[in-house]
């Protein structure tokens, strides 16, 4: 990872909400998820949250790295319904070696919809890669 990435540096993702992102898309074979509204389902905004860390952290890798999730501890606060426009601001609160700390924060057109916290570790994909297909011959 080069070392250009900084505390306080911040980066914001908008996505507009599909229908195939709400509750009953998230485990289509779930009946409880069938029977729930179709709202920006929970599951979706994390990984909505962990791809805007993701992008603000793209720059800032060298070939062949890339990044994984390790900790994720949000709220979410609101439903948000399809057709309507997130973003997501994240804020790098600290570089530790290869582990980096996310503030993060997703709002709708409306209001805040979740905030809490991420860290993601920079990983050498080749070498990740490598483990995970020994543990599959496992």
């Amino acid at each position: 990872m080069k070392d250009t990435l900084r505390p306080g540096s911040e980066f914001t993702l908008d996505y507009l909400v599909p229908k195939n992102k709400t509750v009953p898309c998230l485990y289509p074979e779930s009946k409880r998820f069938q029977e729930l509204p179709e709202v920006f389902a929970t599951g979706f905004m994390v990984g909505f949250i962990e791809w805007a860390c993701m992008e603000a952290l793209a720059p800032h890798l060298d070939p062949g790295e890339g990044t994984v999730g390790t900790m994720i501890d949000v709220t979410h606060e609101a439903a948000t319904p399809p057709g309507m426009t997130v973003s997501a601001r994240v804020r790098c609160t600290a570089v530790e070696g290869r582990k980096i700390s996310w503030e993060v924060e997703a709002r709708d057109e409306m209001e805040v919809i979740g905030r809490g916290h991420h860290e993601r570790f920079v990983i050498d994909l080749e070498k990740f890669t490598k483990r995970l297909e020994a543990k599959q011959r496992t």
